[in-house]
């Protein structure tokens, strides 16, 4: 179960090069490219609603002015359907399959391909995605060494977001690392303000939690073995790390009203926790994201009233954590404008296509050639450099890549085994145990109906 590779050499990507010239392929590169799909209509499916669907719908425009198509987005969140898989299956079912898909989990892409779902992207999309992108980013999008899903937005999951102000106060730095980050905490708590607030009700942000202290503490090598089901959830350095985070949740004065609290608390409220009217503690950790919450919910100016460190490694020796998780383009294979949809994806790998959202905010791109003054604030930029700084570093989040059945569904799974956790961590080794047995579980099923990758 080893996480799939494409590597593209210089010496391949100008054999692509010269292949694409000398074919005259078309697309937004060859010189048919302007106004040849005039009249056609283009049709995404994506998650994105409110101000990501509207930003989202700006970057569509810019296709649209450059081809002459016609472009329309259709959002499964817009529809109730939280479950982009069964939402994408279900248009399939009724004949109404889009031509291009933005899948936001990575273990989504895998199970798409493997059921061939997907069309191949072709040698100047791989070209173009060569020329912008980490070779992490090309791994991610790619299954058995083919190529499918071209990363646009990415997140930047190992941020921790604090309050200047409260910092200050307490006479707080910025921590160096996570032994640090907890004396702060508790000097936070001394001058009248909790450290954290946790956002428990939405479960995610708790496997979140989890996926940074693990890989600070466990390192590399253990977190894509634990990743890809290499090693079980019983393993020392999960209990180790399970450990580490039920700390947090031991007194009320770490977190804001303890696990009790965090578990009645969703993303948004834990956000306000520290960033509204009346803030009730000094952090919040979850990714670059909260930027935008912070700006657009609470109408902060981020530069001024909100700032982060990285989350920071936990022990000697070890390396702060860079999580990613992000939503691939991916062509539908019942799509019905194939050489258009191509075309598209080929768009969105360029620097010009990510500098439409970048400068409306609320976006990363993992494209290393977007200028970092695209994004409106200073704090962005230093988030974005920060992801595209990490490199071959960037480990995809780990509850994305696994079976939907235990990293990502409500009410089961991870997510609900350490909301029971969060509530009361006094037994890490067994809520270890019940994580192992529901992961061997969930992948046997997976396996069993071709889904995992």
């Amino acid at each position: 179960m080893k996480r799939p590779r494409i590597a593209i050499s210089r010496l391949a990507a100008t054999a692509v090069a010269l292949a694409v010239t000398a074919t005259a392929c078309s697309g937004l590169n060859s010189a048919s490219g302007e106004q040849e799909f005039s009249g056609q209509t283009l049709t995404v499916a994506g998650s994105w609603t409110g101000g990501e669907g509207k930003n989202f719908r700006k970057v569509l425009d810019g296709f649209s002015k450059k081809t002459g198509a016609k472009v329309k987005f259709v959002s499964s969140r817009a529809q109730g359907r939280d479950d982009f898989a069964l939402f994408i299956r279900d248009l399939r079912k009724a004949g109404k399959s889009p031509d291009v898909a933005m899948v936001p989990q990575v273990g989504v892409l895998q199970q798409f391909a493997q059921k061939g779902w997907l069309e191949p992207l072709p040698p100047r999309v791989e070209l173009e995605a060569a020329r912008n992108f980490a070779l992490v980013w090309q791994n991610y999008g790619s299954v058995r060494r083919i190529f499918y899903g071209l990363y646009f937005k990415a997140s930047h999951k190992s941020t921790v977001w604090y309050s200047p102000k409260a910092f200050e106060k307490a006479d707080v730095l910025p921590p160096k690392d996570y032994k640090e980050m907890i004396s702060a905490g508790q000097k936070l708590s001394r001058a009248g303000t909790p450290a954290f607030s946790v956002a428990g009700k939405d479960a995610w942000p708790l496997t979140d939690w989890f996926e940074n202290i693990y890989l600070a503490q466990a390192g590399l090598t253990n977190y894509a073995k634990l990743a890809t089901n290499e090693i079980g959830w019983t393993d020392p350095t999960v209990i180790k790390a399970l450990k580490t985070f039920g700390k947090l949740f031991k007194s009320k004065d770490m977190v804001a009203g303890g696990g009790t609290e965090a578990l009645r608390t969703d993303l948004n409220e834990s956000v306000g926790a520290v960033y509204g009217k009346d803030p009730k503690a000094a952090m919040v950790y979850e990714g670059d994201f909260v930027a935008g919450i912070i700006s657009g919910e609470f109408n902060r100016k981020v530069d001024d009233d909100a700032n982060f460190f990285e989350f920071p490694p936990v022990g000697k020796g070890k390396q702060p954590p860079v999580i990613s998780g992000g939503d691939a383009a991916v062509a539908m294979k019942d799509g019905k404008n194939k050489d258009m949809a191509m075309s598209f994806i080929e768009y969105l790998a360029s620097p010009k296509a990510a500098e439409i959202w970048a400068k409306e905010g609320g976006f990363l791109s993992p494209n290393i050639n977007l200028d970092l003054d695209a994004y409106p604030d200073e704090t962005t930029r230093k988030v974005a450099k920060s992801l595209v700084d990490a490199g071959e570093a960037v480990q995809f989040d780990m509850s994305d890549q696994a079976p939907g059945d235990f990293g990502g569904t409500p009410g089961q799974g991870e997510w609900q085994l350490l909301q029971e956790f969060i509530r009361d961590p006094s037994d890490p080794e067994k809520t270890a145990q019940k994580l192992d047995q529901a992961a061997a579980k969930a992948y046997l099923d997976a396996s069993a109906t071709g889904t995992t990758g």
